[in-house]
């Protein structure tokens, strides 16, 4: 199954005291399979910079360029669904990738329950978790 992570959920997961931190170990350890564009990839560098600096941002993007089971797609068309133009990224890149689910705590997502196309699903992080521990 193929997810895009939102953001939120990359910074609640990357520090190691984290109890979300499971969520980098399983994509390190491949246990499961991400897309992402390369607009995803620039507010991930953009906020990791702020909140962990350069060292983390650097490394954490480089392994993301180098792990198989992140699939880097070419976004053709913007959906312009949600009000929070800086969300349709993620939509975009799971449209692109055929991406099952957007992982997210963000509620701007909720959109995605009442429209018909592109069916797209949203996942909170517990529900990401549930599906990862009975995989």
């Amino acid at each position: 199954m193929l997810f895009v992570l939102d953001t939120n959920i990359l910074v609640a997961s990357l520090s190691r005291t984290s109890t979300h931190h499971w969520v980098i170990e399983a994509l390190l350890e491949e246990h499961f399979e991400i897309c992402v564009s390369h607009d995803i990839l620039l507010e991930y560098e953009e906020v990791l910079l702020r909140k962990y600096g350069q060292l983390t941002a650097t490394n954490f993007l480089k392994a993301l360029q180098e792990l198989p089971n992140v699939n880097n797609v070419e976004v053709w068309y913007h959906w312009n669904l949600l009000a929070d133009e800086t969300d349709n990224k993620f939509i975009d890149a799971a449209v692109a990738g055929g991406a099952a689910y957007i992982v997210s705590e963000d509620r701007h997502f909720r959109k995605l329950e009442t429209v018909d196309f592109p069916k797209i699903a949203l996942m909170r992080l517990d529900d990401f978790k549930h599906w990862y521990d009975n995989r």
